[in-house]
């Protein structure tokens, strides 16, 4: 096991600016994920890590060595692809050598490590199976075990569910999560799935734009997201955004009005805002009641009605702009497409952001000796 370090790192193709001056610590036997909309620079920096890609500007460390200059295999890191890569002409056990034996380790030591690995993965009574007779699960199985045989001081997962189908995903997740209580490692994830990282990670690192967005575990980010990126990218279904106005500010909190809503008393700190400046509150689904339209200018028309077993997501016309609203509750529900309703968010969980996307501090009440 290892921590890793990022100082200042940059990575530059040509004249395109991949990752922008990012730090982050992350430590030993952490699960750290990467999370992040396509082309936001994730799968980059895995492979910065991974020494498959140079750094061009800055400093990275594993454990207590700066390893900029160092080639893959003198780093102590494995690396599970999206893509299985397996040698379809090699058997299980073959696959899961192939490592080692590049390394001139002993039979012995070859042996030994695979047949550990293959314990813990549950591979043993597959060992002399050719990938071909393998499921898709089995041969991501392979892949990490190919990986762990070499005992890497960190494990890179670059994407490894997305060729799965949905319910092997959710059992491969498991798997994973299984894994590192087991074995305590470094491991460090990528993928586009918010919700592999919810499940999975210690740590979750949303990337923007070759930026860190956010760096928190998943209760930090879905209940504080620091910015409306990070707001919108967390949660299924996505945060409500609604366009409002300040209208006063105190040392107490802040009043804002919203189209269609009553206006709001919230404990943000918007001292420093000018009054009237545009903000944007962001409510998720399950934090919006709905009530009985008593007049037609303070409603939202639903269009549509989900009912999904054991919750309902009811869909709002949102009055500004071309998202619906989203509201979330448990079935059964009395609301039909057509009614107008009334929207009344809960004020501690309501989110207020500032023109620049940045989420605007709550008030803290400090204690009186």
């Amino acid at each position: 096991m290892a921590s890793v370090k990022l100082d200042k790192v940059n990575k530059v193709f040509g004249s395109t600016h991949i990752i922008k001056d990012v730090d982050l610590a992350i430590g030993d036997g952490e699960f750290v994920v990467f999370v992040g909309p396509s082309g936001c620079g994730k799968s980059t920096l895995l492979r910065l890590i991974a020494g498959l890609e140079s750094i061009s500007d800055g400093e990275l460390s594993i454990g207590n060595t700066v390893v900029n200059d160092l080639p893959p295999r003198e780093r102590g890191v494995g690396m599970v692809f999206q893509s299985y890569a397996l040698y379809p002409h090699m058997t299980v056990y073959e696959n899961m050598a192939f490592g080692l034996k590049l390394a001139k380790a002993s039979q012995e030591t070859v042996h030994e490590r695979v047949m550990a690995t293959a314990r813990i993965l549950q591979l043993e009574e597959l060992l002399e199976r050719k990938p071909k007779a393998l499921s898709g699960g089995q041969r991501q199985r392979v892949a990490m075990g190919r990986a762990m045989a070499r005992e890497p001081r960190i494990l890179l997962f670059d994407e490894p569910l997305s060729n799965l189908d949905a319910s092997l995903r959710v059992q491969m997740r498991n798997e994973i999560a299984r894994l590192h209580q087991r074995l305590e490692s470094t491991m460090i994830y990528v993928t586009h799935d918010q919700v592999e990282a919810m499940t999975l990670a210690d740590k979750i690192v949303v990337l923007n734009g070759g930026r860190i967005e956010q760096v928190g575990s998943p209760h930090e980010l879905y209940q504080r997201p620091a910015t409306r990126f990070v707001a919108g990218f967390i949660g299924s279904p996505t945060m409500n955004f609604m366009p409002a106005k300040l209208l006063e500010a105190d040392a107490s909190g802040c009043r804002v009005s919203a189209s269609g809503m009553a206006q709001l008393d919230l404990p943000q700190n918007a001292v420093g805002q000018a009054k009237g400046a545009g903000l944007t509150i962001g409510v998720r689904p399950e934090h919006l009641r709905l009530t009985e339209a008593q007049g037609g200018v303070n409603s939202f028309e639903i269009v549509n009605v989900e009912y999904l077993g054991n919750e309902v997501y009811v869909y709002l016309d949102p009055k500004e702009g071309d998202t619906l609203l989203i509201q979330r509750s448990e079935a059964p529900t009395h609301w039909s497409v057509g009614q107008r309703v009334a929207l009344a968010p809960d004020p501690a969980h309501v989110h207020l952001f500032d023109g620049e996307g940045r989420a605007l501090p709550v008030k803290t009440v400090s204690a009186v000796a």
